[in-house]
């Protein structure tokens, strides 16, 4: 039986064995093979991995494996430009819009809270994530590395870590997405796009202390909910302002 050699860098180690990683594998051929199910097999979902070099030719999923043939796998570069090598998949639209797994509630608070669009609801099933995703070119957010080998899902990020501001921290790294906060601008319950609303419409809706004090308010127009700049608005500014801090800190 013919066998390929695959090395993965960086951060795909994460994905493997601890005895594998780091290593140059091998893998057997039977028949015909793409290099995209092997990489698979090998526990790295399609996802995560940016770039993939043939005996050192650039090469596309669809790649079909030669005897002896030695692969190289890597991550997302970020400050490297490999755009003219095989690209894998489409440019991901920018700002990227997200989707993410029911774990992850408090992430897309703090998605949303940041302005990005950010789907999300604790009982979509993995085949809703994965057709929502590739329908309108989301990128699926999971804990989960199988829901990412999904062939129908483009775009996808597994997390390695369960506290939220470690999971923002490292989503706002892998899509450099520093630059693009625009807080106060998503709903934190439903990610409705919010719009001003003029204190007099709503002012039955506003207790004592809030119609005193405050005269700006948005409003969600999916699920009706009212925002204003209170007490909370100033944490949010400390919140950013953390996140900013440890920009260029390694995960």
């Amino acid at each position: 039986m013919s066998q390929v050699t695959f090395r993965f860098y960086a951060g795909l180690n994460q994905f493997l064995p601890a005895s594998q990683r780091g290593q140059t594998l091998s893998y057997s051929l039977n028949g015909p093979t793409a290099v995209k199910h092997p990489i698979e097999a090998l526990g790295v979902p399609h996802t995560e991995v940016d770039l993939i070099l043939a005996g050192g030719e650039s090469v596309a999923f669809d790649h079909l494996l030669r005897p002896g043939e030695h692969i190289g796998v890597y991550p997302p570069f970020t400050t490297l430009d490999v755009t003219p090598l095989q690209r894998l998949r489409p440019p991901l639209p920018r700002p990227p819009r997200f989707i993410l797994d029911v774990h992850l509630g408090q992430l897309a608070t703090y998605l949303r809270l940041l302005g990005f669009d950010t789907l999300y609801r604790n009982d979509y099933e993995d085949e809703e994530l994965a057709a929502i995703s590739a329908a309108e070119a989301r990128v699926l957010i999971t804990r989960d590395r199988r829901l990412l080998m999904r062939s129908r899902v483009v775009y996808g990020f597994c997390l390695h870590t369960r506290d939220s501001e470690e999971q923002l921290q490292t989503v706002l790294r892998r899509y450099q997405l520093f630059d693009n906060f625009t807080p106060g601008q998503r709903c934190l319950r439903c990610n409705g796009e919010l719009q001003p609303v003029p204190k007099a419409e709503i002012l039955h809706r506003l207790e004592p202390r809030t119609k005193k004090y405050f005269d700006e308010f948005h409003i969600c127009p999916q699920c009706d909910r009212i925002y204003w700049k209170g007490s909370h608005y100033q944490r949010m500014q400390r919140f950013i302002a953390r996140l900013r801090q440890n920009e260029g800190e390694d995960e």
